[in-house]
């Protein structure tokens, strides 16, 4: 039996199934399951709030469209990524990504140390059956502790991201409200919900340039119009249960 690593936005970290030992199986046939490395680690920075946020292809709608309405289109992801703070963020979180990898990867390679350690052994005959039985429920804890430690890590891997980004999305949608305020813009779509505009109406260079210049958040609408409104980030996914075979 054995257990594929959960994957998640945020990162993607090594698992190990533990099996259990079948009801009259031998110490060796026992020994013989091996448990299943994941994928490493993967630092994905900045993916969830930014791609969270574009459910919905208006981003900003103050006003009915019409066939007069004025429309733009922006890239928020990239309007947060390349930033001067979006690629600060993007090194913060890749330098925690890669220190908690080495850690579960030095963890990982002790299990599998053991496991090797534990068949050798068990093929040998030499060591008596319940030492051996011992030392496996042993390694069978420790692998349960690994996949526990490694489900912890995506979590706040998940939660550091959204700790940092949340603050950087709400700076860029009300630097867009602003625009749409000052400008007249009656509604701006996301870049990735549409199949086609021109290129004169894309605000993301514009977008980046505001906000490393300071002027990024809240600005009240035009007079006489409805406050813009914001598609709400959708919730952060829940960590997918192991698959099992």
């Amino acid at each position: 039996m054995r257990n594929n690593a959960p994957e998640r936005l945020v990162a993607r970290c090594s698992t190990f199934s533990t099996p259990a030992r079948p009801a009259g199986a031998s110490q060796g046939a026992a020994l013989a399951a091996r448990p299943t490395s994941g994928r490493r680690l993967t630092a994905r920075v900045l993916p969830l709030l930014a791609a969270a946020a574009l459910g919905s292809a208006a981003l900003l709608s103050p006003a009915p469209a019409s066939a007069q309405s004025k429309i733009a289109v922006v890239d928020v992801r990239r309007a947060m990524l390349e930033t001067e703070e979006g690629l600060r963020v993007q090194a913060t979180l890749k330098k925690l990504f890669d220190s908690r990898q080495v850690e579960l990867d030095t963890k990982r390679r002790a299990l599998d140390d053991e496991r090797d350690k534990l068949d050798k052994e068990a093929q040998a005959g030499k060591t008596p059956k319940d030492v051996l039985q011992r030392r496996f429920e042993t390694w069978q804890r420790q692998a349960a502790e690994f996949q526990a430690t490694t489900l912890d890590a995506q979590r706040e891997m998940q939660r550091k991201e959204s700790e940092l980004t949340t603050p950087m999305l709400q700076k860029v949608l009300g630097l867009l409200r602003r625009l749409a305020a000052q400008e007249g813009y009656d509604l701006i779509l996301d870049k990735s919900a549409v199949p086609y505009y021109r290129a004169d109406l894309e605000l993301t260079d514009r977008a980046i340039q505001l906000y490393n210049s300071g002027q990024a958040g809240e600005a009240p609408p035009a007079k006489g119009a409805p406050p813009a409104k914001v598609a709400p980030p959708a919730a952060p996914a829940k960590p997918a249960a192991p698959a099992k075979k």
